[in-house]
């Protein structure tokens, strides 16, 4: 930059910029189409420096190529959803890739806040009027199944008969730019063959550059005790943490695995932040913090313990026991759990859960403590998703908390996802219809003159 002094207008600045395009160097033999996409890409002062002279050819790489086929990018543009990377080679000549990061815009450009918003949703005609501002979009059986296939109020003229057809038509609507995280209908497939060919379905609908694949956390789970939760009352006989060691850890083992194939993994199913550095070890891209139903649970065992401790009365020791119950924090034998060992694990929940001080209070001490996490992990490309929300106060606190100063050199690992009509709540105020009434009217009467 050169600073001008106007001595009676004060001072301006006048911006010296530098492109690819002005080191003047060649594009490689039959690649001036996919060079004149980037000709106009801007350099620093010092990599101008740097390149010029040293840069006689510019070149793309092979993947540069592939994105631009893939996508069907128009003349003259390269996609959102990638970053550009150059490196320079033997020759002079300098090469141009196209890098996956949700962060950019088309053209290289960033987006506008480094958070990102996702969308929480299987249904296309929801997705659509949200898809230009979004950068990611998870979903899951349920979601894909039981909110949009089998719900003909949203799958409207039953249009959509597969899951695959469901996916095509979000890849078709999101475009480029957004990862689309699925879930694998059964993570307990023994077979990992089977796995794989599963995902290779949604590799060959999404793309390489857009599919994450959901892991989920299995807990005391596996491929023989799965049938009951679908059978009988649904109810699970051990409780969730009595599984053995081979099945606690089988999503992080699938999802190592599944990373060994080139598949980047959304793990999921993350509740407590002592998940969390284990979860790292299986290399995501993407780990979660879930936020309504802890939040909703906690406050439930805050109530109940705080009558109880003012009542005495058995009853509510008896409500905290029938809670954990219908909320898989006892297994299925346990109807006549100690109701004074109920008492003190909730009492632990709720002082492991900060929900008493300003750590916890709102129900993002989750949050906070894996934002601090993700300063010491070594994954270059891994991010948060805070996903299920609800009611008037998850999202604006999660907007606060975006804004603390202690948060800001991890802020651009964050994903906010929900359904899409919960984020356009927060589009609007009262203020809105009172303004837009001023100024409609003020047009309206204009007309009649």
């Amino acid at each position: 930059m050169v600073t001008v002094n106007y001595l009676s207008t004060g001072e301006g600045r006048i911006g010296v910029n530098y492109t690819l395009r002005s080191l003047e160097a060649s594009p490689a033999r039959d690649e001036e189409s996919y060079v004149g996409r980037v000709l106009d890409l801007q350099l620093s002062a010092a990599d101008y420096a740097m390149l010029k002279g040293a840069a006689k050819y510019i070149a793309v790489t092979d993947r540069f190529k592939d994105v631009i086929r893939t996508f069907s990018v128009p003349e003259g543009e390269t996609p959102a959803g990638f970053r550009l990377e150059s490196s320079l080679e033997a020759g002079g000549v300098l090469r141009v890739d196209l890098v996956r990061d949700i962060s950019y815009d088309k053209n290289g450009v960033k987006r506008p806040t480094k958070v990102i918003f996702s969308a929480d949703s299987a249904n296309p005609y929801e997705v659509a009027p949200i898809a230009p501002l979004l950068g990611n979009l998870t979903c899951n059986p349920g979601i894909v199944y039981d909110l949009f296939i089998n719900n003909p109020a949203a799958n409207v003229g039953g249009k959509f008969k597969t899951r695959e057809e469901v996916m095509a038509e979000i890849g078709r609507v999101l475009g480029p730019g957004c990862d689309i995280s699925v879930e694998l209908n059964n993570p307990f497939e023994q077979d990992f063959s089977k796995i794989l060919e599963e995902c290779e379905q949604f590799k060959e609908l999404l793309s390489e550059y857009r599919l994450v694949i959901k892991v989920p956390h299995t807990g005391p789970i596996n491929a023989a005790n799965v049938g009951e939760l679908m059978e009988g009352d649904k109810r699970f006989s051990i409780r969730y943490d009595k599984g053995s060691t081979a099945d606690a850890l089988a999503g992080h083992n699938l999802a190592l695995r599944l990373r060994e194939h080139g598949y980047r993994i959304n793990y999921t199913l993350m509740f407590e932040p002592y998940q969390t550095a284990l979860a790292l070890q299986a290399k995501p891209y993407f780990i979660n913090s879930f936020i309504r139903h802890r939040l909703k649970q906690t406050e439930a065992f805050k109530k109940l313990v705080d009558i109880y401790e003012l009542t005495g009365d058995v009853k509510y020791l008896e409500d905290i026991r029938s809670h954990m119950l219908a909320n898989d924090y006892l297994a299925k034998g346990e109807t006549d759990a100690d109701l004074l060992a109920c008492y003190k694990k909730a009492k632990d929940i709720i002082r492991y859960r900060n929900f008493e001080n300003d750590e916890g209070a709102d129900g993002l001490d989750g949050v906070r403590h894996n934002l601090r996490l993700l300063r010491q992990e070594n994954l270059r490309d891994t991010r948060l998703i805070l996903c299920s929300m609800e009611g008037d106060y998850n999202y604006p606190d999660i907007d606060r908390l975006m804004a603390a100063p202690e948060y800001q050199d991890v802020i651009d690992r964050v994903v906010i996802t929900a359904e899409p009509g919960y984020l356009a709540r927060f589009t609007s105020t009262n203020q809105v219809v009172s303004y837009q009434r001023r100024f409609m009217n003020a047009v309206n009467n204009d007309k009649k003159k």
